[in-house]
């Protein structure tokens, strides 16, 4: 994991620089808003320990900035110590708040409860979203399609259909909307989603299959079949 730490106390920042690398944490320090804006705009990290009274660009501001920008996770350190500051520091965007001095271990404990909530969150969110039927997998985030764990290459438009066919199960899409909702434009030739049905369905060899995944409303549109 890369934790970014911006604090201007360099001597907190150096032993709890060591102390984080001891426990397998990559560390960058920076010791001023600014330096610490650049840093994390050319660079990527998992986490960002963020000192709420700093140079140049204080820690309210840097944080507000950081937060139109990603949703990188960010523990709070302030000298303060009253609710006011809490509140203040949460609303921002932080996601917890430590007061100085504080323990090193309940910090690495803090941000590892946060790295593990974030990864949980993650990993729900992943399985969620692949699309499955039979030997089917349609994986958006990634834009993968596998049939018996074997991957299929899609045309950019291919994939759409059909993960908005599969995200649908059973549903009858007209070719006029499918073109509309794919192409993003009015339908002009509904021949354009014949071909890539057909296209579709020569790739998943869905004509051996007696109940194919792809089915025709005749008439009407297509949709994909409810397992």
């Amino acid at each position: 994991m890369k934790i970014l730490i911006i604090d201007d106390e360099k001597l907190l920042v150096k032993g709890l620089k060591k102390s984080l690398e001891q426990e397998g944490f990559q560390v960058t320090a920076a010791h001023d808003g600014e330096e610490g804006l650049n840093v994390f705009e050319t660079n990527d990290f998992d986490l960002l320990i963020l000192d709420l009274m700093l140079p140049k660009i204080d820690g309210t501001s840097l944080c507000r900035i950081i937060r139109q920008k990603s949703d990188l996770p960010i523990i709070m350190l302030t000298a303060k110590d009253s609710d006011i500051d809490k509140i203040l520091g949460l609303e921002l965007g932080a996601d917890d708040y430590l007061t100085k001095p504080f323990n090193t271990r309940e910090l690495i404990a803090r941000m590892r409860a946060i790295l593990r909530r974030l990864e949980k969150q993650e990993k729900s969110d992943h399985k969620q979203s692949i699309y499955t039927s039979g030997d089917l997998e349609v994986d958006p985030n990634y834009r993968i399609v596998k049939k018996s764990s074997k991957e299929i290459e899609l045309t950019p438009k291919e994939f759409e259909i059909l993960e908005l066919l599969i995200r649908n199960k059973g549903r009858v899409f007209p070719r006029e909307e499918i073109f509309r909702l794919i192409w993003q434009e009015p339908c002009l030739d509904t021949r354009t989603i014949d071909v890539h049905i057909k296209n579709l369905r020569e790739k998943l060899k869905d004509h051996d299959d007696k109940t194919p995944m792809i089915q025709t409303k005749w008439g009407v549109g297509y949709f994909f079949r409810r397992d």
